[in-house]
C-alpha cells in the first residue's frame, strides 16, 4: 500500500478530495465546487475540524466548518458595501473566494500528498471585485502537518488591494483556551474595548470576535483539550492578526489568521497592494501533535 494516497468520491452532488497519508493516519479532505475549502483535517485518526454538513450542502448557505477561505476581504463591510475609484462596489463577508467553484489543476503522492486548486476571476466575480486574478492553493499533508502555500497574482494593469485569511473551525467543548502568542492585547468586538491578555481567552459567552492586535511572531498555539491535541498555526508576515471566534451552543472555535481588520476596504489603512503583473507568495500550516 501506498504511504500517501489520494481518492475522488462523490458526497452527495459535491465531489470530495482525499489526501491520506498512511503513516500517521492522517487526512485532509477537499471540495473543490464549494469555494476550494478543506473540510476535514484528521491526525492519528481523530478529526480536529468542526463541519456542519447541512450547511456544507446547502449550496445558499455559509458553509459553518472547514477551512474557508477569504479573499480579497476578511470579514463584513459597511452595509456590504465598498468605495474604490469613485465606484460603489457590492460584496458578502469574507468575499468571493469561498462562494466560487475552484479548479483542481495537479494532485501529487510523491513524498506527500498534494493537490493544487486555482480560482480565476470571471464575468460575476468582477461585478464586486473589479480585477483580473488569479489565485493557485497548493494544499500539501505530511505526517500531522497540513500546509497552504498561496499564489495572490494580480494580471490587471491596476493596483488591486486585498487582505485575505483564513476561517479554521476546531472541534471543542471547552472555549477557556490559553493561546501561547506573544500578543499582549486584543480588541474584544463586543463592546470595541482593548483589553490586556492575561494568558487566556474565553469565547462561552461572546457574540460577536475577539482579535489579537500586537503579535509579532507568526505562530499561535493551543490546547483542544476534549481531542488531547494541540494545534500550532504558523503563518505569512503579511496575516498580521489573529482572529478569534465562537457561537453558543456550537462546539467550536475559530482561530483565524487575517491580514486586516473588518472593514479594511472602506477604512484603506492597511491594505496589502499588489502592483499590476505582481505575485504574493506566502503560506499558512496547522500542525497537530498529540498531548
Amino acid at each position: 500500500m501506498k504511504l500517501y494516497q489520494i481518492r475522488k468520491y462523490k458526497d452527495g452532488n459535491l465531489w470530495i478530495y482525499s489526501l491520506l497519508d498512511q503513516s500517521s493516519n492522517s487526512w485532509i479532505k477537499v471540495s473543490p465546487e464549494r469555494g476550494g475549502i478543506i473540510m476535514g483535517f484528521g491526525v492519528q485518526g481523530e478529526e480536529i475540524l468542526y463541519l456542519d454538513k447541512d450547511t456544507f450542502h446547502n449550496s445558499k448557505a455559509n458553509i459553518r466548518g472547514g477551512i474557508p477561505i477569504l479573499f480579497p476581504i476578511c470579514g463584513q463591510l459597511t452595509d456590504g458595501m465598498y468605495a474604490l475609484n469613485g465606484k460603489t462596489y457590492p460584496m458578502k463577508n469574507h468575499g468571493v473566494a469561498r462562494i466560487n467553484f475552484w479548479e483542481v489543476i495537479e494532485t501529487g503522492t510523491d513524498g506527500k500528498a498534494s493537490i493544487t486548486l486555482r480560482l480565476r476571476s470571471n464575468e460575476e466575480i468582477t461585478r464586486s471585485y473589479p480585477f483580473d486574478f488569479e489565485l493557485i492553493f497548493n494544499y500539501v499533508l505530511k505526517g500531522n502537518k497540513l500546509t497552504i502555500y498561496q499564489e495572490y497574482y494580480n494580471k490587471s494593469k491596476f493596483n488591486m488591494p486585498l487582505y485575505a485569511g483564513f476561517h479554521p473551525y476546531f472541534k471543542t467543548l471547552e472555549k477557556n483556551i490559553a493561546y501561547e502568542t506573544d500578543a499582549t492585547m486584543y480588541l474584544d468586538y463586543n463592546d470595541m474595548k482593548i483589553l490586556n491578555y492575561d494568558g487566556k481567552l474565553d469565547l462561552s459567552h461572546m457574540v460577536e470576535s475577539a482579535v489579537f492586535l500586537d503579535g509579532k511572531k507568526n505562530n499561535i498555539a493551543f490546547s483542544l483539550p476534549g481531542l488531547q491535541r494541540r494545534i500550532i498555526m504558523e503563518y505569512g508576515e503579511e496575516f498580521k492578526y489573529i482572529v478569534l471566534w465562537s457561537m453558543k451552543g456550537k462546539d467550536f472555535i475559530c482561530v483565524e489568521p487575517w491580514m486586516a481588520k473588518p472593514d479594511e476596504m472602506n477604512k484603506k489603512r492597511e491594505l496589502y497592494i499588489l502592483g499590476p503583473g505582481q505575485v504574493l507568495k506566502t503560506s499558512m500550516s496547522i500542525t497537530c501533535q498529540m498531548t
